[in-house]
């Protein structure tokens, strides 16, 4: 190959990598935004495990059923995956269990970035609901040290907040045999809450 076709071949290949790139890394611009925690991921963090339980396999059934419910109220929805694009929504939830080496060390939390006063009064509103559900363990804060690096706050722009939800922990037998039989439920109590905030 003749040093010009090579210097072609290379400079098309890279116009080609640029465009795919420019797509790929294209924003997001939903309505709302749901991420089932850890989905996609087949190594490095994915997710907690208690046996048959896994937790990539709750996130990803509740976020579904979140995401049927709004479709059926005509709402539009992005579901996505471990990895978060570049994201615009009005209201953005990540769904996630906890799950710790101490089992049943831990159970419900939400995560937010404190510098958005309307993520923290979307965060109050959505605990105000679910402690009164569920009868396990609540962190103190509604913003733990770990969810504070959470990589998802960088990437998604909200009008409302943007929140991490840890729906209990996957790790603690007591609190899975509470949340097995419910989750279709919390999906429900997740959708109906996003769309009265949405009403707001």
């Amino acid at each position: 190959m003749s040093v010009r076709k090579l210097f072609a071949f290379l400079i098309g290949s890279l116009f080609i990598i640029l465009i795919v790139s420019l797509i790929l890394n294209r924003p997001i611009n939903t309505t709302v935004l749901i991420q089932a925690g850890h989905d996609g991921r087949t190594f490095g963090n994915t997710g907690s495990v208690n046996g048959k339980y896994r937790e990539v396999d709750w996130n990803v059934l509740i976020a579904k059923e979140v995401e049927k419910e709004l479709k059926k109220h005509h709402i539009d929805v992005t579901r996505v995956g471990a990895s978060i694009p570049i994201s615009n929504c009005r209201i953005g939830v990540a769904i996630h269990f906890d799950g710790s080496s101490k089992p049943c060390s831990t159970g419900a939390s939400i995560g937010y970035d404190r510098n958005q006063p309307q993520a923290r009064r979307l965060a109050l509103r959505w605990r105000s609901i679910y402690h009164n559900y569920f009868p396990f363990k609540w962190h103190k804060s509604n913003y733990t040290k770990n969810l504070a690096h959470y990589y998802g706050f960088n990437r998604v722009n909200s009008e409302k907040g943007f929140l991490v939800l840890e729906l209990g922990e996957i790790t603690c037998n007591k609190q899975v045999e509470w949340l097995e039989p419910r989750l279709d439920l919390i999906a429900t109590k997740i959708a109906d809450f996003i769309m009265e905030e949405l009403d707001r």
